[in-house]
């Protein structure tokens, strides 16, 4: 027998308290504050692993980055679903930060829907970002895809093409990397070891956080003028 509400039937499986018959509102404010308290927690510490494992690789990536700047690249961001939105958080945080930061020139490959559903109907979205790639890329250029399952089809032919035209690569995956951690087109990957996509998305919006201020720390001790 199928079910007939399975989006519930999955909220009721993290969200038990919210689904229970008659129960005691007290009771369930605990519950509410306890799975919320939980969830800071299990962040704070995955966040904390991340630093500790990728601390100095963090510092390498942004070095290439600053290079990269210094020389006249660009930053093409992409991700799927979810993924997407944080690749067009993250370019906007390079080109459109806020206060005095300098901003950079960034962008992000889904930002023209146009361009995404014409490739995807005509060719294929396995190229959608490949595409994109072979056409705007220049060697010196910057390439950043964001996954959270790291097995995406459109970012691993994205990263072939990226280290084939010469452009700086950089990976940010969940769980254990998946096919991008086999890539040897990936510069600098960035691996967030966590079961749940939620905290995954979570640390690296830090982690990209981290690196953009890294970043700027590096183009400043060069000395780089304000554009």
């Amino acid at each position: 027998m199928t079910r007939e509400h399975p989006v519930t039937d999955g909220l009721e499986a993290l969200y038990p308290f919210l689904y229970a018959g008659a129960s005691d509102v007290d009771a369930v404010l605990r519950q509410v504050e306890k799975s919320t308290v939980d969830k800071v927690h299990e962040i704070v510490a995955l966040r904390g692993d991340v630093l500790a494992a990728d601390r100095d690789r963090l510092f390498a990536c942004a070095q290439d980055l600053a290079r990269a700047f210094r020389g006249g690249g660009r930053l093409l961001a992409f991700g799927n679903g979810g993924s997407s939105t944080d690749a067009q958080d993250l370019a906007s945080l390079f080109l459109s930060p806020a206060g005095d930061a300098r901003p950079l020139p960034a962008f992000g490959l889904t930002n023209d829907i146009a361009v995404v559903t014409a490739l995807s109907n005509d060719i294929g979205f396995d190229v959608v970002f490949a595409r994109q790639i072979g056409a705007f890329g220049r060697p010196g250029d910057i390439a950043v895809g964001l996954s959270t399952s790291g097995n995406s089809a459109n970012l691993v032919r994205a990263f072939d093409e990226a280290a084939r035209r010469g452009l700086v690569t950089v990976g940010i995956a969940g769980y254990d990397g998946g096919k991008m951690a086999e890539l040897d087109s990936i510069d600098h990957l960035f691996v967030v070891p966590s079961p749940s996509v939620h905290r995954i998305q979570e640390a690296q919006t830090t982690l990209y956080h981290a690196l953009w201020e890294l970043t700027l720390g590096a183009l400043d001790e060069c000395g780089v003028d304000q554009p």
